[in-house]
């Protein structure tokens, strides 16, 4: 063989393929960063629609069980009569009242059996319970991508690339003793 082939063949060996092996991991390293970025984003979205559903249906169940702590209150005056010390005037708005509350009771006990609150406070339940699962989904997937990068920080000689191209070891999700509370939902 001649010797000018050796010195190639020692020099793509000694230099060449360990640039290739070092560019390879370096770029796995910025891909396993990438997935790690969004896995957190993906929280901060589960977190976000757990914040607007919670917001917006707690509200919206109030808004329906007044409406209906409302109905059902007015029903218990209708049926215990009329109050007592009312003018006229008064009686005939009364009366005009019990009459549209309980057309209103009579449509919806026809075209909704079911108690509306009852399935308000379901729905509400389910889409928590979605929305929870969401964001535990979400939290397993940055804690894996967390993971995978780590050990490959960690192990070696990928620990040299990591440490030459400045890629730390993530921090996995804990949930903080405050957070792993539930929530407090008052209607």
């Amino acid at each position: 063989m001649d010797t000018g082939i050796i010195i190639a063949l020692i020099v793509v060996v000694l230099v060449i393929v360990p640039l290739l092996w070092f560019i390879g991991t370096m770029n796995s390293l910025r891909r396993l960063e990438v997935k790690v970025e969004e896995a957190e984003s993906g929280i901060d979205v589960a977190l976000t629609k757990r914040f607007d559903v919670l917001t917006k249906l707690v509200n919206t169940v109030k808004g329906y069980a007044k409406h209906e702590a409302e109905t059902f209150e007015n029903v218990t005056k209708w049926r215990a009569g009329l109050p007592k010390k009312l003018s006229l005037q008064e009686k005939q708005e009364f009366m005009g009242k019990m009459d549209a509350v309980q057309s209103g009771i009579n449509i919806a006990v026809e075209a909704y059996p079911d108690l509306k609150a009852e399935k308000l406070f379901s729905n509400l339940q389910k889409s928590i319970a979605d929305v929870e699962e969401h964001l535990q989904a979400s939290r397993r997937i940055y804690n894996s991508n967390v993971s995978r990068i780590n050990s490959m920080i960690v192990t070696f000689p990928t620990s040299i690339v990591a440490g030459m191209v400045h890629v730390d070891k993530k921090v996995f999700f804990e949930a903080q003793a405050a957070k792993t509370e539930d929530v407090e939902m008052s209607f």
